[in-house]
């Protein structure tokens, strides 16, 4: 996926010991160390370098390893200080200054400093940076409001924004704001996503393909020593595997439990954590070609979906049914007055017919399992089910998480009449803005999959972003939503109430809204 140059036209196993450095090896189960932590993971993650990847399954091991100038208040979306401790803001909303803490180093021991966050969102937005070739950065165009980026002294850094950029706080939070060592880039270059180096609790130690990423205890975090000695992160795809695990002390802790085992960890011998936040489930229909570049078959499959049989039957009650693309969990933007579409197959037909779209074929992506996707296999055939009753001849295609995106975030022309996604996000900008808007179409750097374009929805979007008034952010995406609902690019389907699962005797632990897991302060009795 391209980039905008300077300019910005787009978005712009286990182990067995701990040694005394970062060297592990990965038996036995019964040999881990006692005060290592053990995470069952849905998914091998693509990258360790936070400027690099997408998912949520990575951000879960990067937040322990890396530090943003902000962060977000536990439990909360709200920004408060971390490698920043102070910033002010002009009264245009345009120039943001941060005060850096001192005496901060990267795990790699070279000095974190207003020069090493300016060489991070310069190697993210400026195409003639020496070392932008070591992406691509996808998220990059969370940043794309920012003209310059200038360290005032060691201590100081200037962010100078095009206009007024309401979201920026809170991308700065996001983990795309995560600072990465520069001396880490210039050593590693591409493969800096395989020798992480970052100012976080935890260390990077060890990566094996497949079976564990080991981070280990920071001893010298600026905020305090975290209470395990290391995290071991396991990629355990199948989601009965990663039950098993569980249940027989494999793991510490898994996170999206299957609907149907949590009733399996509700003893004593468990803890299960459950919250609401912001997470939508949905369909990307291709509205650019085949059946779906028509709005009345776009409707036909929002009706023709039974998603109260999804969410009460296959996510056995653990997911809301979705009225529209933003989460109710952002409160103040949702709008209220929104109803889901209904289950009534009789009008899908009564529409498709109208569209002349009867037994149309359509390719189906669906995913194995990936951040946030829930029940995918389940939930896609039952999907595929309701659209062969009113008259479809569905066609499934299923990938693993990472092939999975590496085809439909390119977008589907071509290949697919509609795909499985899931987002979780920090601000109610952030999804309909880098999936909905004409400029966020793939080939201009965006993750509009479907080619969905509406003036109107593009024009209310770039209003409340650069609006610093939140009722009138508010009223705008409220609009924004009503327009986008009727216009159907994707089958809205449910909002879900992430968990996750530790054993008795892990202490601390909470979920955050963000969907990330922060672990320095989760330790074992």
């Amino acid at each position: 996926m391209s980039l905008s140059n300077v300019t910005r036209r787009g978005f712009g196993a286990l182990s067995a010991a701990l040694l005394a450095t970062s060297a592990l090896v990965l038996p036995a189960v019964a040999q881990t160390p006692p005060e290592a932590l053990v995470i069952g993971q849905i998914a091998e993650p693509k990258s360790l370098d936070p400027h690099a990847v997408t998912a949520v399954n990575d951000f879960r091991i990067l937040m322990n390893i890396y530090d943003g100038l902000v962060r977000y208040k536990p439990g909360t979306l709200e920004v408060e200080p971390s490698l920043a401790s102070g910033w002010e803001i002009s009264e245009d909303g345009t120039v943001y200054t941060f005060t850096l803490r001192e005496g901060v180093q990267f795990h790699d021991g070279t000095p974190f400093n207003a020069e090493a966050v300016v060489f991070n969102f310069e190697r993210m937005l400026n195409e003639d940076h020496p070392h932008h070739d070591t992406g691509p950065f996808p998220l990059s165009f969370f940043f794309s409001a920012v003209e310059e980026v200038e360290a005032l002294d060691a201590q100081t850094v200037r962010f100078t924004l095009n206009a007024p950029y309401a979201p920026f706080l809170s991308n700065l939070a996001y983990p795309t704001g995560l600072i990465v060592s520069p001396a880490a880039v210039e050593t590693h270059g591409a493969d800096v996503g395989r020798n992480p180096s970052g100012t976080g609790p935890f260390k990077f130690a060890e990566w094996r393909s497949n079976e564990a990423v080991v981070v280990t205890r920071n001893p010298d975090y600026w905020d305090g020593t975290a209470a395990s000695e290391a995290l071991i992160f396991r990629p355990i795809t199948d989601a009965n595997t990663r039950v098993a695990e569980m249940l027989a002390g494999g793991i510490d802790m898994m996170v999206e439990v299957p609907p149907t085992a949590l009733s399996q960890f509700r003893t004593d011998d468990f803890k299960v954590a459950e919250q609401a936040g912001p997470h939508v489930w949905f369909l990307i229909l291709n509205a650019k070609e085949g059946p779906f570049a028509d709005k009345r078959v776009r409707q036909a499959a929002n009706y023709a979906i039974n998603k109260s049989a999804l969410v009460n039957d296959v996510l056995e009650g653990t997911a809301e049914i979705a009225a529209g693309p933003t989460p109710p969990a952002f409160a103040w933007a949702y709008n209220e007055d929104l109803e889901p579409y209904p289950y009534d197959p009789d009008k899908a037909r009564e529409l498709i017919a109208e569209a002349g779209a009867e037994g149309a074929e359509l390719t189906f992506y669906v995913t194995e399992g990936g951040s946030g996707m829930l029940e995918p296999i389940s939930m896609g055939t039952a999907i595929q089910a309701d659209l062969a009753a009113v008259g479809f001849d569905v066609e499934i295609e299923t990938y693993e998480w990472n092939t999975f995106l590496g085809r439909v975030n390119p977008g589907l022309e071509g290949k697919a009449d509609m795909a499985e996604m899931a987002w979780m996000t920090n601000d109610p900008d952030t999804l309909p803005f880098l999936a909905l808007r004409t400029d966020a179409w793939p080939d201009k750097g965006g993750f509009n999959s479907g080619y969905y374009s509406n003036p109107k929805v593009d024009e209310l979007l770039e209003a409340a972003r650069a609006s610093t008034d939140q009722a009138e952010r508010a009223k705008l995406y409220q609009e924004m939503q009503t327009i986008v609902q009727e216009d159907a690019p994707w089958v809205f389907v449910a909002n879900w109430k992430q968990n996750a699962v530790t054993a008795a005797n892990v202490q601390n632990f909470q979920l955050e809204p963000s969907f990330f897991l922060l672990l320095k302060d989760v330790g074992k009795e």
